[in-house]
């Protein structure tokens, strides 16, 4: 179900976003907790719990998608969460949950992560009324503006070329203020992928070793550590997922 075939290396604007299986996506992905949820879902919960409640002003999803539990999380310690996302798809998906109320296969992730954070609101509806749905890139992103970023299986996502995966990550980087803090989550050595039956999406292979090249210079205090390879999923490729934070240099 993988491959990135012989065609020449594509990159981000290669693909048409606005197309992105949003329906196939969520049902091989997240209409059940799978084992790798759980693991992201504890560690950026240790990540917000850091902060006293409502204490960061502005944060920032990069790359939203229709995931809304990386959403949820950053609820308790922000006061305003921007999910910054350039596909129609899921845009739409997005804001049909804020207007409508989210589906109930997003409770259990809810129930989740409030367990592991009770600063978080009593209800998933209300952690949402935090988001606002923003249309567009990490391109049209200004400098500095988030007290903190999180970024959930996007800049390895969506391109072939580690040259656009590196800029991706030092635009995500810089998006937060000097001392701005970041949390990310990125499959491990995946190759270009299919979301059901549909076409191939560029994808660019990382590792820690693929990480730390790119973060070491741009960020101070960077961790990251590993889930093993979920075996509940479809077979993308990959062999797990390396979860990071880092902090960006206060000078």
């Amino acid at each position: 179900m993988t491959g990135r075939g012989t065609a020449a290396v594509r990159r981000n604007r290669d693909a048409d976003w606005d197309a992105w299986p949003v329906a196939a996506y969520l049902a091989e992905n997240y209409r059940q907790v799978h084992p790798c949820d759980r693991g992201v879902i504890h560690h950026h919960s240790v990540f917000y719990r850091q902060f006293e409640p409502g204490a960061l002003a502005r944060t920032l999803e990069l790359g939203a998608g229709p995931n809304l539990y990386p959403l949820m999380l950053a609820a308790g310690a922000s006061r305003r969460i921007d999910a910054l996302e350039p596909g129609a798809a899921s845009l739409d998906y997005l804001r049909r949950q804020l207007t409508h109320g989210p589906e109930d296969s997003w409770q259990s992730f809810y129930a989740l992560a409030r367990a592991l954070d009770p600063a978080l609101p009593a209800t998933l509806a209300e952690a949402l009324t935090r988001v606002h749905v923003l249309p567009g890139d990490a391109a049209g992103l200004p400098e500095g503006r988030y007290d903190a970023a999180s970024m959930n299986f996007v800049a390895e996502s969506v391109t072939e070329d580690r040259a656009e995966f590196t800029v991706l990550c030092d635009t995500f980087v810089r998006a937060v203020r000097p001392g701005g803090r970041l949390v990310a989550a990125f499959m491990e050595r995946m190759p270009s992928y299919r979301i059901g039956g549909g076409p191939v999406w560029p994808a660019c292979p990382v590792d820690e070793t693929a990480l730390r090249a790119v973060f070491t210079p741009r960020t101070t205090a960077l961790r990251i550590s590993r889930l093993a390879k979920d075996r509940t999923l479809p077979e993308y490729g990959d062999t797990g997922i390396l979860l990071l934070t880092a902090e960006r240099p206060a000078a």
